[in-house]
């Protein structure tokens, strides 16, 4: 599955944005969405992944209650609505998919880049 992710930018302390995770290539229903973010120079972390059905998501504690993953099936498309965002979150972001039978991430997007500014 081949990943295009989009929406990311500069924003002010305590805004918002959302990025897209477009997926190509395979049935999208069949893989977990996650993404993940990746801080200058630190290692890259999880933030949030969602099920098969969009039905329910998982979070980093740092971004609970701020950050709001969705899929959309029908569009093959995953998101990630970010609100009151912080300095901190600035990172590279990169959606990813994991086919439900495996247990690892295994497609990437490309990253796209994220800049919270005071």
């Amino acid at each position: 599955v081949q990943l295009q992710a989009s929406g990311g930018g500069l924003v002010q302390a305590g805004g918002s944005l959302r990025l897209s995770c477009a997926a190509s290539g395979r049935t999208f229903s069949n893989y977990f969405m996650a993404w993940f973010r990746q801080a200058p120079g630190k290692e890259r972390e999880f933030v949030a992944s969602i099920n098969l059905s969009g039905g329910g998501g998982s979070y980093a504690d740092s971004v609970t209650g701020r950050f709001t993953i969705s899929r959309d099936n029908a569009k093959n498309t995953v998101y990630l609505q970010m609100n009151s965002l912080k300095l901190e979150d600035t990172a590279v972001y990169y959606c990813a998919a994991r086919h439900i039978t495996v247990n690892e991430y295994g497609y990437w997007g490309q990253g796209i880049l994220v800049t919270v500014s005071s």
